[in-house]
């Protein structure tokens, strides 16, 4: 962490917490007045330590209530199989995070899906498809106890 002070560690607390905050209200809440804590904040993008603003949807409104975490053992591990291996999982939608992991597996793959009936039908008309899987192991989200975007700051 390279230049960067606590009033730029508070900006980051504060757009964690809410990324639509205006500048004026960032900066009232620093008190200090609004162009320095704009030109921070656009310093922390340039910098990359702001990466994106997004919004954050409800899994639930959006049909997709059933997270499911897939670990994935490659059958052979050649530079190009593993590459294409990456380019066709980033190409599936209903695949939000994926891992290159050590252990037992080689990948963990967090899937979001309606049901298990879509979870059934994802894994037999698109996951079986992907060349060079050699097995994999699905675990079901009963409940979620802690979900958080925000990093420890």
């Amino acid at each position: 962490m390279e230049n960067i002070d606590n009033i730029d560690l508070q900006i980051l607390k504060h757009l964690q917490e809410n990324s639509n905050i205006n500048t004026k209200e960032l900066a009232s809440k620093l008190f200090l007045t609004v162009t320095p804590v704009y030109e921070r904040i656009k310093r922390l993008e340039r910098d990359g330590y702001i990466m994106k603003y997004v919004a954050l949807l409800n899994k639930k409104k959006m049909n997709l209530g059933m997270t499911v975490f897939c670990n994935v053992r490659l059958k052979e591990h050649a530079k190009n199989v593993g590459s294409n291996f990456v380019k066709d999982i980033v190409a599936l939608p209903e695949i939000i995070e994926c891992y290159n992991i050590a252990g037992d597996y080689d990948f963990m793959l967090k899937i979001l899906v309606e049901d298990m009936s879509s979870y059934q039908d994802f894994v037999m008309n698109k996951l079986s498809t992907i060349e060079n899987i050699g097995n994999t192991q699905s675990v079901f989200v009963m409940g979620e106890i802690k979900h958080s975007t925000a990093l420890a700051i």
